[in-house]
């Protein structure tokens, strides 16, 4: 809204007008915004819940330390996603496409999560919303994001034309024919790491469909897409379970992603580094600094001893924002790196649950592979405190965020 406000303002040369139209120092106003929100906010609302007697009801798993949590107020995801949703609607353009998605996204997953904690809550149901209803929302929303990117017009990538092999020097690509906007075109192209272009073509896996193969790669993308939602996002919910774990997390792997879309939104840094570059996703960099400010400021409360859950409102809407963001620079395929963390916990369910089946059907006694699912809870199990498990899940998380932006150069 300000983003248009001084957009109208600078037409009069009203001073500081300008400032606006710079990515750079409206994301700078977001993040501020949004830590201000967080924190200054975020307080009030924990005493509401508090005073509501919100708490989180807690299961005895044997866990050391478990259950001096209980009554600890949850449902603070609403301080995540006001913090989120308020700078951006100030200081985005709300009319660019990825932003609309984004914040579809985040309202959209942050209703089903809050309707899985109000259930858990005030229905005094510990099982929350039902888990189909739980994946009927996610592959909606996938469905949605991914036929949007498939029939918006404005969702396009700046394709380099390719020099011939002897050319002359007329025939040479230029920065200019790089910059021109009539490389603009619909493609199921992104990121891929380690190969030598860097780019991977959806195509590719329907080539042998002959002149339908174009068709049919944009419905294995939307297929793609929804799994990546879903995953991320129940992988987000996972990573749950410890004070500021999710919450630290998500902020490494935001600041990583805002990156990735700032140079990816910047025709100049893009072709310097010989990435793909994606007109319009620079405004984007505006929503990942509220979203790194929203999760840094709920950390000052959730950080151990966690003054405040974030619960399944701010878990499952995270995860959304995670994977949607990257299928929209088109760097999906670089999810599993940059959210290790996210799989190790997905995994190391998956494991544990699919092993126990196994072994209880062939030896009438189910074994396991960790001492608790997920991963962070085997280390609990183990006798790792609390909050050094946390910070070397940060510190990994960190480690495989470097290597996500340096995949980008190991071609």
């Amino acid at each position: 809204m300000l983003y248009y406000l001084f957009a109208y303002l600078d037409q009069f040369d009203f001073p500081g007008a300008g400032m606006f139209q710079y990515i750079s120092f409206r994301s700078a106003m977001t993040v501020i915004t949004s830590l201000i929100i967080s924190t200054m906010f975020g307080k009030r609302i924990i005493n509401y819940l508090r005073k509501q007697q919100i708490g989180e009801e807690i299961r005895d798993l044997g866990l050391e330390g478990q259950m001096s949590k209980k009554g600890t107020p949850t449902m603070g995801g609403v301080i995540i996603l006001g913090s989120i949703v308020i700078p951006t609607l100030l200081f985005a353009d709300i009319l660019n496409i990825y932003v609309v998605l984004m914040l579809i996204t985040t309202a959209w997953l942050g209703v089903i999560g809050f309707l899985d904690d109000y259930i858990k809550t005030f229905k005094k149901n510990k099982e929350g919303l039902a888990g189909k209803f739980k994946i009927i929302g996610q592959v909606g929303l996938g469905l949605m994001v991914g036929l949007t990117l498939y029939l918006s017009d404005d969702v396009v990538i700046r394709e380099k034309p390719v020099a011939k092999k002897n050319a002359t020097p007329t025939e040479i690509v230029t920065g200019a024919d790089v910059q021109s906007k009539a490389n603009d075109v619909k493609s199921t192209k992104t990121t891929i790491p380690f190969f030598k272009n860097n780019e991977f073509d959806y195509e590719y896996l329907v080539s042998f469909l002959g002149k339908h193969s174009q068709k049919a790669a944009w419905v294995v993308f939307v297929i793609f897409v929804i799994l990546i939602v879903t995953a991320v996002s129940n992988g987000a919910n996972l990573t749950d379970g410890l004070d500021g774990l999710a919450t630290g997390t998500s902020a490494i792997i935001g600041a990583t992603l805002g990156i990735l879309a700032y140079v990816g939104g910047n025709v100049i840094y893009a072709d310097y580094l010989n990435i793909m570059y994606i007109p319009s996703s620079g405004e984007l960099v505006v929503f990942m600094s509220a979203f790194i400010g929203a999760t840094i400021g709920f950390l000052w409360y959730n950080s151990y001893p966690a003054q405040v859950f974030m619960g399944d409102t701010g878990s499952l809407a995270l995860g959304g924002i995670i994977a949607v963001f990257a299928i929209i620079i088109r760097k999906e395929l670089l999810i599993p790196i940059l959210c290790g963390i996210f799989l190790m916990e997905n995994v190391s369910v998956l494991m544990q649950v699919s092993y126990f089946k196994y072994t209880k059907r062939k030896y009438g006694e189910g074994r396991r592979i960790f001492k608790m699912s997920p991963l962070h809870h085997h280390y609990q199990m183990k006798g790792y405190p609390e909050p050094k498990i946390v910070m070397r899940f940060m510190i990994v998380g960190i480690i495989l965020a470097v290597f996500t932006i340096v995949t980008l150069k190991i071609r």
